[in-house]
């Protein structure tokens, strides 16, 4: 073969060599974090988080002194509302822990908590006044949280500093009231008549930023977005909430939200969509929609995302991708009760790693009975409002059934899970169309479906010691199998 010839065939063996790597690389699209052949993120997906941000640019600095004893709400308050008055602009503390009660936030501010402050939530239950809200899907008088953004417009808080609920004086007295009122049937009211403090909330506001912030130790949720829309919630930092109902982010019946870049360890759900509960929810009936949950890490907690189980409203529209779960209990996690109605729809989940999470793949139409159904014991007078919102009865009984419809997940990784599957529906209200595809999974147990209906599982590959079961459903394809007794070197079977 002459020199031509030889390059000639080098080039042609070059270009093949390329075409080839290019399909290769087409093939392997639905790898975990490459684009995936199903097509773009829907067009409202550019749309959520909050529009504007304060611009004003006054200074106004908290007169007091942050020496972690002093109660310092007034004087916080009063540099928010004059703010406020002047037309806006940023409130800042001078280096400091400010012990405070419940603060209200007001339009065209931002309050700017700086690296080197710490708001340390007062002790004072008289520091929390009572107002109307919305409490795990009931609307009812409630305390306020330590941070309140209320019917306002144009909200900025950031800094990088810290917010410090000191919440183990409300951990305790839920415990000590979930003692007393267990043995009398009233596990279901314990978490509402406790009344503990959350730590932010954002009610009835639009174009808010909650943006690099510490934040810790929560009473109860930490942060709280309802009725509201245009809400972004970015590079927040949750750390040290070990007491119960610590949620991280909760999205409660608002639109147009974005949870980006957060890092969330708490003890119970880490990032939750809810919509309402049961006769109260359902009469509200206001849906959770356009929701994008993007770039975070969770480590403990209840569910990487989690889906109710407040559903009666309705969730919808919500798209997640590029998430990481490290030791989160429970992954992607749908859960509803027979009372609680309304849907959850149309939901998009990509490109997300669980490592060291038990149950990847949760589903439960009848979840927490002793919390979830409400009966009011007959030896009982003087009934409180909630209570009776809680037990009023939703009727016809069907109306109390949620559905959970029209879901994809793509383009998972998962290593060292106890059970993938966990997914049960009710024989009168089956989970339907649910797609799984490009998911490898290892762990002990397959798990199981039961009452499904058209499920599919593209490319989805479970190494596990016993295969996926799959019982009263139809049309819900099986996932590749390979069992492998031989598990991680670090694996503990007692977990």
């Amino acid at each position: 073969m002459n020199h031509k010839k030889a390059q000639e065939t080098q080039g042609i063996l070059l270009t093949a060599l390329c075409v080839l790597c290019f399909f290769v690389a087409a093939l392997s699209a639905g790898a975990v974090g490459q684009p995936s052949r199903s097509g773009e993120l829907p067009k409202w997906v550019k749309d959520v988080g909050a529009r504007r941000i304060p611009k004003a640019r006054r200074m106004f600095v908290v007169a007091a002194t942050g020496d972690g004893l002093t109660t310092t709400t007034k004087a916080i308050q009063k540099a928010i509302d004059d703010c406020a008055k002047s037309g806006g602009g940023v409130v800042t503390f001078k280096p400091g822990n400010y012990v405070t009660g419940a603060l209200f936030l007001k339009g065209n501010v931002h309050l700017r908590i700086d690296v080197g402050v710490t708001l340390l939530g007062s002790q004072d239950d008289a520091d929390y006044p009572s107002i109307w809200t919305r409490v795990a899907g009931i609307e009812m008088k409630w305390p306020a949280a330590l941070i309140n953004v209320n019917g306002q417009r144009n909200v900025k808080l950031s800094g990088g500093g810290t917010i410090d609920g000191r919440g183990q004086k409300w951990w305790d007295k839920y415990r000590e009231l979930r003692r007393e009122y267990e043995p009398r049937g009233l596990r279901w009211a314990s978490d509402y008549d406790a009344e503990r403090v959350r730590l932010m909330v954002v009610w009835e506001s639009s174009d808010v930023t909650i943006e690099n912030l510490n934040l810790k130790r929560s009473g109860f949720w930490t942060v709280q977005v309802v009725y509201s829309d245009h809400v972004t919630v970015d590079g927040v930092k949750i750390t040290d909430n070990n007491g119960p109902s610590t949620d991280g982010v909760d999205i409660d019946s608002s639109a147009f939200v974005l949870v980006q870049n957060c890092d969330i360890d708490n003890n119970d759900d880490d990032i939750c969509l809810k919509a309402g509960r049961d006769y109260d929810g359902l009469r509200v009936n206001r849906p959770t929609e356009y929701v994008v949950i993007r770039n975070n890490i969770t480590r403990r907690g209840g569910g990487i995302i989690s889906f109710g189980s407040e559903t009666s409203g309705g969730i919808r529209k919500v798209v997640a991708y590029q998430n990481r779960g490290i030791g989160t209990t429970e992954g992607i996690r749908f859960k509803s009760a027979k009372t609680r109605g309304g849907f959850v729809e149309d939901i998009l989940i990509r490109d997300l790693r669980m490592e060291n999470v038990p149950f990847p793949f949760t589903f439960t139409l009848n979840w927490n009975p002793s919390y979830s159904y409400a009966i009011i014991p007959k030896d009982v007078r003087d009934v409180p409002p909630h209570w009776l919102a809680l037990s009023t009865p939703v009727t016809p009984p069907e109306r109390g059934y949620c559905e959970f419809r029209n879901i994809t997940i793509e383009n998972v990784e998962i290593v060292n899970a106890v059970r993938i599957f966990s997914a049960t529906g009710l024989p009168e209200k089956p989970i339907i169309n649910v797609n799984f595809a490009n998911i490898t999974a290892q762990g002990l147990n397959a798990g199981a479906i039961e009452y499904a209906r058209n499920c599919t599982m593209r490319n989805v590959r479970l190494q596990t010691e016993n295969p996926l079961k799959i019982s009263n459903t139809e049309n819900v394809e099986e996932p590749k199998s390979s069992i492998d007794p031989r598990l991680p070197k670090n694996w503990d079977r007692r977990r």
